[in-house]
C-alpha cells in the first residue's frame, strides 16, 4: 500500500544539507533551532508542526505527562523526519493549568497531587519548589523511567533527553541519573552543561530586547550575524498560536504567555529569518544530527585518492546516469559525500529493495533473543493462512529458504498490492511450491514480506518498531517509515524510506558484524552467516537457463546470503531496484552507499569498480 507522506515531508523541507563538493561536509556555523513543551496545549502542539513544516525548527521537545501529549505523539509520528525530544518533567507551572506525575512520587508533588510549580525556590510561590521539598532521587528516577518509557512506545523518532525548567540539571545526583538513563536507552541527555562539553555545543540567546516580536525578529538575525563558522549553536524558545486556549495562561512575572508564544511562532515562520539563515550560510541541523551522525575527515587522512572520486563523478556525467546521492566511508569516517538534483541529506530516499537487508537484519536480532529459528518452519507460524492442501515442500519450508530466496517456488510469487482486500501470506502460500527449499533460488519480495510478518508474529512488533530500540536509535536512525499490507505488516522486502546517511551507518554495522560504538548489538555469528555465499544466485526474472552472462561479468552471479547479494572483489551488498546500493568492502574497510534512477544497475557497479575501488589505496 502506498503512503503519501513523503510527498508531504519532501515539500515541507526548506533548508537542505547538499554537499557543493564530494569531498566530506565542511560546515559553516550550525544551529540547531529547538521548540520546547509539546503537549502542553493543542495550540502548542500545532505551533510545533506550522514552525517545522514552513519554518526553521529542527527539534521538538515533547512532554509526557501533559494532557496534549498523545495529540503530540500523534503528530510526530505523521512528522517522522521532525527530530524529537523526551522534554523530562518534574514542575507544573502555570497557575491555572497542572499536570501531574505518571508514578505515585509524594516527595514531588504539593498537596493535590500536582507538581511543584517551580524546581528553584521563587519569592510568588514560598515553599513550592522542588529544591526547598525533600526530593528522593528513588521517586525521580521511577518518574523520569515511566515518561521515557511512555515516550518511546508512542513517538518512535525520539532522540534524547531533555529537561523542563532545568529538571534534569538542578542537582549534581539528578544529571548524573539522567546520564544513566541516557545510556540505557540509547538517547543522549542533553542538559546545558553536559552537551556543552562532550559536544561542544554553544548555548544562545536573543541579541538584544525580545519583548514584542518585531523585537524578537530583530535581536535574533543580529545573533545569527554574529555565528562563527566551524562552530555548533542552539537556540531554543516556546512557540504557540494565540488564542482563548492560551490567554488564561500564566505565572506571577510571566502574565502576556499568548501574546509572547505567538511572537515566537512568527519569528520561527519568519520570511526575514529564513534569508537570514540562507544569507549567512547556516546548516539547521537536529540533535540527533549533532549526537549521532558519522565522523567526517578528509579522503587523503583515509588513504583516499581524491582524483578517483573526480574521475567517478565525471565519468558518471558522462555515462549519462542520474545519481542522487552518494556516500563514501573508510576507517568508520565519512570521507566523500555529495547529493545531486535536488535530493539532500535530510531528505529519505526510497530503498526499494534494500529494505530487504534492514528486514534480515530484524530477524537477526529476534534468532539473538531466542524468539525465532531459522531452522524453523515457516508453517508452523501461520496454519490458519495455509492453503487447503499443503504439500510436502511447503511443510519443508524453513525460515533459513525465505532469507535465502530458495522457497521453492519456481517463479516469484504475485500479489495485486493495491487490492486492500488481498490478504498477503494466504497468497504468497497459495503459489506453487515446486522444488524442494532450499535447493532453487529465485528472486522472491514476497517470501522477505513474510519474513517481515514472522518477526511481527513472535515479537509483537512490526519490524520498522522492533528495530528501533536495537537497531535505529543506538545508530541514529531517525524518521524511518515503511509500507505495509492490508494486514498491517510492514512490506519487509520494499517500501522503507531513509535517507542516505542511515544505509552508510547500516553498511558499517554490517562491516564491523554487529559492533557500534564498541558496543556489540548483535552476535558476530550472524554476519558471517548473513554475507556469504549460502545459495547460487540469478538475476531477478532470469531463469538459469536462459542465462547468457558470465559470472566475471555479473555481480548478480556471484552468489546469496541473508537477503544481501555476494558481489566481485569479495564485496557484498544490500541491492535495490533503479541503482540503490550498499556496497560492503573488507578488504578496503570501506561502504559505498548510493541511490539513484538507473535501469542498467550492473553499469553503475561497473563505474564504481572502475574509479572508486581503485581510490581506496
Amino acid at each position: 500500500m502506498k503512503t503519501n507522506w513523503l510527498k508531504k515531508l519532501l515539500g515541507s523541507l526548506l533548508f537542505c544539507a547538499a554537499g557543493a563538493s564530494l569531498s566530506a561536509q565542511q560546515d559553516g556555523p550550525r544551529l540547531i533551532v529547538r521548540a520546547d513543551d509539546m503537549g502542553a496545549f493543542h495550540c502548542v502542539n500545532e505551533a510545533f508542526i506550522k514552525t517545522y513544516k514552513d519554518g526553521i525548527v529542527t527539534s521538538a521537545e515533547v512532554m509526557a505527562v501533559t494532557p496534549w501529549f498523545p495529540e503530540a505523539a500523534k503528530m510526530l509520528k505523521e512528522n517522522p523526519l521532525l527530530d524529537a525530544g523526551l522534554h523530562l518533567t518534574i514542575t507544573s507551572e502555570w497557575d491555572n493549568m497542572k499536570w501531574r506525575p505518571l508514578t505515585s512520587c509524594p516527595s514531588l508533588t504539593d498537596g493535590n497531587g500536582y507538581f511543584y510549580p517551580m524546581i528553584s525556590p521563587h519569592a510568588a510561590y514560598p515553599g513550592q519548589s522542588v529544591s526547598e521539598n525533600k526530593w528522593n532521587i528513588k521517586e525521580i528516577e521511577q518518574e523520569f523511567r515511566a515518561q521515557i518509557e511512555l515516550g518511546l512506545k508512542n513517538i518512535p523518532q525520539i532522540s534524547h533527553l531533555s529537561g523542563h525548567m532545568s529538571s534534569t540539571g538542578f542537582d549534581p545526583e539528578v544529571a548524573e541519573l539522567v546520564k544513566r538513563l541516557g545510556e540505557e536507552y540509547n538517547l543522549p541527555a542533553m542538559d546545558r552543561t553536559g552537551a556543552a562539553a562532550q559536544y561542544a555545543l554553544e548555548y544562545i540567546g536573543y541579541d538584544g530586547p525580545k519583548r514584542t516580536p518585531q523585537e524578537k525578529e530583530a535581536s535574533f538575525i543580529k545573533r545569527l550575524n554574529s555565528l562563527e563558522d566551524g562552530h555548533t549553536y542552539l537556540f531554543l524558545d516556546h512557540p504557540a498560536l494565540a488564542g482563548a486556549e492560551i490567554e488564561t495562561i500564566g505565572h506571577t512575572g510571566y502574565e502576556d504567555v499568548s501574546s509572547d508564544r505567538q511572537g515566537v511562532a512568527d519569528l520561527f515562520t519568519g520570511e526575514k529569518v529564513k534569508q537570514a539563515i540562507k544569507d549567512r550560510g547556516v546548516r539547521l541541523i537536529s540533535y540527533n544530527d549533532l549526537t549521532k551522525a558519522l565522523p567526517r575527515s578528509a579522503p587523503a587522512a583515509e588513504n583516499v585518492n581524491a582524483k578517483g572520486l573526480s574521475d567517478y563523478l565525471e565519468a558518471v556525467k558522462k555515462s549519462g546516469q542520474e545519481i542522487h546521492s552518494l556516500m563514501i566511508v573508510r576507517n568508520g569516517k565519512v570521507v566523500a559525500e555529495r547529493w545531486f538534483a535536488g535530493h539532500a541529506a535530510d531528505k529519505p530516499h526510497v530503498m526499494y529493495s534494500v529494505s530487504k537487508t534492514f528486514t534480515a537484519t530484524a530477524a537477526g536480532f529476534a534468532v539473538s533473543e531466542g524468539k525465532l529459528n531459522v531452522t524453523d518452519k515457516v508453517a508452523s507460524f501461520f496454519p490458519d493462512k495455509m492453503p487447503a492442501t499443503v504439500n510436502d515442500h511447503l511443510k519443508a519450508l524453513e525460515v533459513r529458504h525465505l532469507l535465502t530466496m530458495s522457497s521453492g517456488h519456481d517463479t516469484e510469487p504475485r500479489v495485486n498490492r493495491e487490492n486492500g482486500d488481498t490478504d498477503w501470506l494466504q497468497a504468497f502460500f497459495a503459489a506453487p511450491f515446486e522444488h524442494q527449499p532450499g535447493s532453487f533460488y529465485v528472486y522472491n519480495s514476497m517470501a522477505t514480506y513474510v519474513l517481515s510478518a514472522i518477526v511481527q508474529k513472535v515479537t509483537g512488533q512490526k519490524v520498522v518498531d522492533y528495530l528501533y530500540p536495537r537497531l535505529f536509535r543506538p545508530l541514529g536512525i531517525a524518521g524511518a517509515v515503511w509500507d505495509e499490507s492490508p494486514q498491517g505488516v510492514n512490506a519487509g522486502g520494499w517500501g522503507l524510506y531513509v535517507k542516505t546517511e542511515d544505509m552508510a551507518k547500516l553498511g558499517l554495522f554490517i562491516l564491523q558484524k554487529g559492533v557500534w560504538n564498541g558496543k556489540r548489538l548483535l552476535p558476530e555469528a550472524w554476519f558471517d552467516e548473513a554475507t556469504k555465499y549460502q545459495i547460487a544466485s540469478l538475476p531477478a526474472g532470469t531463469r538459469r537457463e536462459n542465462l547468457k552472462m558470465k559470472p566475471k561479468d555479473s555481480d548478480w552471479l556471484q552468489g546469496y546470503g541473508y537477503q544481501m547479494w555476494r558481489s566481485r572483489h569479495n564485496s557484498f551488498r544490500a541491492d535495490g531496484a533503479r541503482g540503490q546500493y550498499i556496497l560492503i568492502l573488507p578488504e578496503k574497510n570501506a561502504v559505498i552507499a548510493v541511490t539513484a534512477q538507473i535501469d542498467d544497475m550492473q553499469a553503475e557497479l561497473n563505474l564504481i569498480w572502475k574509479h572508486l575501488l581503485p581510490a581506496l589505496k
